[in-house]
């Protein structure tokens, strides 16, 4: 039974593409308000399309999602004020900020969502300013996105959402692209909203960030189910249910005669080689 302060209730969860692809399968889970969760897994186990349907972007074609109390569906949707609610209180940035972004400056993409859904003109303007200079980005405020480097993008991306002041935050592949300052201020960020009590979701196969993203982590398998959920530290510390899950890939080499094996996590592109960086447990 959903109780008053749980967010998202999903019960039996299937989607399937219109190709008749499976994208994920008997997802049963809840998310309490002030929760930090992650869902990860291997490239293609449906992490992306699970904050999608939580986004209502999409809706189940197996199975039902209730948000605040209410299933989300196309009818739910076309209700103006559960659709003005909904879409002021859960905010998605994407893992690719190219489809997030369509103004002509940075300054107006950060300030079109808060107009689109009715925001008066000096709120808004008083929100785009205390987002642009809490993620520091004053100094693009005036570019074309299309002038952006990668990870300029997705902090303009995640800009367009905080200064909606969502109540969730779902988050699809934050860190990629990201030098390693821009990690550290994402994390200080994520802290920072989580001491004042959002509820934060997170979709990443980068197990390097999820002991600081999330108190709890749901692990979803290629066959697009979930497989375990439990703490960061029964995750990390099960490398029998990594390698099932394809976030851990066993390397064997020669040495003095004798075969050694060694663990590697999956880890994202480096944002400037582009190249994986491997770390052996």
């Amino acid at each position: 039974m959903v109780n008053n302060n749980t967010i998202f209730s999903l019960d039996t969860v299937g989607y399937q593409y219109p190709d008749g692809v499976a994208a994920l399968t008997e997802i049963s889970l809840e998310i309490k308000a002030g929760d930090c969760v992650a869902f990860i897994g291997a490239n293609g186990c449906g992490k992306s399309t699970l904050l999608k349907l939580l986004n209502a972007l999409i809706f189940p074609t197996e199975g039902t999602i209730s948000a605040f109390g209410r299933t989300l569906t196309p009818d739910a949707l076309a209700n103006p004020e559960f659709a003005t609610m909904f879409r002021r209180s859960v905010g998605l940035v994407f893992q690719d900020p190219d489809v997030q972004l369509f103004c002509s400056t940075v300054e107006e993409e950060v300030s079109f969502g808060l107009l689109q859904l009715g925001f008066p003109e000096d709120e808004a303007a008083a929100r785009v300013e205390k987002t642009i200079d809490e993620l520091r980005i004053a100094h693009i405020r005036h570019r074309p996105p299309y002038r952006l480097s990668g990870g300029e993008k997705r902090k303009v991306a995640l800009a367009s959402v905080l200064c909606l002041e969502p109540e969730v935050l779902l988050l699809d592949e934050p860190t990629v692209g990201l030098d390693a300052r821009s990690q550290g201020e994402l994390i200080d960020l994520v802290w920072k909203l989580r001491g004042e009590g959002k509820t934060i979701v997170t979709a990443t196969h980068d197990l390097s960030i999820i002991r600081e993203l999330a108190g709890f982590v749901y692990v979803i398998g290629e066959n697009h189910r979930l497989m375990f959920k439990g703490t960061p530290q029964e995750v990390l510390g099960n490398q029998n249910l990594l390698q099932e899950a394809n976030l851990l890939h066993v390397h064997s080499h020669q040495h003095d005669g004798e075969i050694h094996k060694h663990f590697h996590i999956h880890q994202p592109p480096h944002p400037e080689t582009g190249g994986r960086e491997h770390h052996e447990t």
